[in-house]
């Protein structure tokens, strides 16, 4: 049976995950992760997708963003392959792919997940013990939202500018939301809808969305549907 197209929906926001093939690094020094973010921010540009938030891990990466139009996001990370992986190739005298399979992609409902999303990655350096303090990651949005730094790659997003009417304000409240961590329901939410490439927002949203595109946007529950319970 053929795969489902992946969903992407121009003005919407995505949470995209690329990792490694069987768990192999895809970043080994410095000269790996600033090469792959110096063409990140070139095919964000050529493709027109804007990037709220990143984390680089050494086997896997992160991204949230904005694509603006459907083929965006798809020719942005086929043109990042088609740049990194020759570059890593030769570095480590290596052939075949890089990547475990296709990239995932996963439709976020911003009001509610955007900032949830965006912690949820830039903190796990920390989840995997990389680090003590998340301001010793550099390879991450996380210096960028905390006012240490400023990311050209980054496009500061709708939800990120509401956290305060001051880069001070938004940089505490962000800096503060993180320190207050995600719940368990929260990380579990965000890790199974990355997981399988399905929409993550509320019942009202996926309606919406599923009008927009018309196709389905979460995955259909197994087993025979329950009988109506007959009156007493």
């Amino acid at each position: 049976m053929a795969r489902l197209a992946r969903l992407v929906i121009p003005h919407q926001q995505h949470h995209v995950i690329q990792r490694g093939n069987a768990g192999a690094l895809i970043f080994q020094d410095a000269e790996d992760y600033n090469s792959f973010l110096d063409w990140l921010k070139q095919a964000a540009r050529l493709f027109d997708v804007a990037i709220h938030a990143y984390v680089l891990m050494p086997d896997h990466l992160h991204l949230l963003l904005t694509p603006g139009d459907e083929p965006g996001l798809g020719k942005m990370m086929q043109w990042l392959g088609r740049h990194y992986v020759p570059y890593f190739n030769r570095k480590y005298q290596r052939a075949g792919t890089l990547w475990q399979g296709r990239y995932r992609a996963t439709v976020i409902e911003s009001a509610t997940y955007f900032i949830p999303c965006s912690i949820y990655m830039e903190s796990n350096p920390l989840r995997a013990s990389l680090v003590q303090d998340l301001l010793d990651y550099t390879w991450s949005s996380y210096r960028h939202h905390v006012g240490l730094t400023i990311d050209p790659l980054i496009t500061d997003h709708s939800c990120y500018w509401a956290l305060g009417n001051t880069p001070f304000q938004r940089e505490a409240a962000y800096k503060q939301s993180l320190e207050q961590g995600l719940s368990s329901t929260q990380i579990s939410e965000i890790t199974q809808a990355t997981t399988k490439a399905w929409m993550l927002g509320s019942s009202r949203f996926k309606i919406e969305m599923s009008k927009l595109t018309e196709r389905r946007v979460e995955q259909v529950k197994r087993g025979r549907p329950r009988k109506a319970q007959e009156s007493i």
